[in-house]
């Protein structure tokens, strides 16, 4: 653990720390889950070429999103280096809306940190997992959520059709805690 980051929830004193900036990430290569015999599996395909993505920022609103959301920050000192944001649901797996990290302290298991309160918070509130969506071109994110524990649960391949994305396909991870 690094023991200099501290994680907690973000409460209204410190509502702007919601919306730190989204940073560019490096796209290398694609999941591939398959279904067979009701066992999800995967494969990975790495690109030919290495590019970078970057989500346009959010500006998300406390008051609003309050209601049904619990903000996670990781702190560096009084500097929110990190952000996930758990969503109530209407079943038993709470959602994990948002999750990202500085680039600055991206490898330094932060998120891994981020994940573990984020279990805290889905139990505390009742919920027996998590779950989040991953885009199968960000190959970063999808082994990060393996290596936390998720596991494949769906297959999205219709969400980004005639959209700039069109291609891309979501995979909904689903975490037991």
């Amino acid at each position: 653990m690094n023991e200099k980051i501290e994680v907690r929830i973000i409460d209204k004193a410190h509502s702007a720390d919601i919306n730190i900036p989204n940073e560019p990430f490096e796209l290398f290569g694609r999941m591939i889950p398959s279904y067979v015999n009701e066992q999800w599996s995967y494969t990975t395909e790495l690109f030919p070429e290495m590019s970078t993505m970057c989500f346009p920022d959010e500006n998300y609103d406390f008051d609003t999103l309050s209601e049904n959301s619990v903000f996670i920050g990781a702190y560096d000192g009084d500097k929110c280096i990190g952000l996930a944001i758990m969503q109530q649901e209407w079943f038993h797996y709470m959602y994990l809306y948002d999750l990202k990290v500085n680039s600055a302290y991206r490898g330094k298991n932060v998120g891994a940190m981020l994940i573990e309160k984020a279990k805290e918070v889905a139990k505390e509130n009742g919920y027996q997992g998590i779950h989040t969506v991953g885009q199968d071109n960000n190959l970063a994110a999808c082994k990060f959520y393996i290596k936390s524990g998720f596991v494949i649960g769906g297959l999205d391949t219709k969400v980004y059709q005639g959209t700039k994305q069109e291609g891309k396909k979501d995979i909904l991870f689903y975490l037991d805690i």
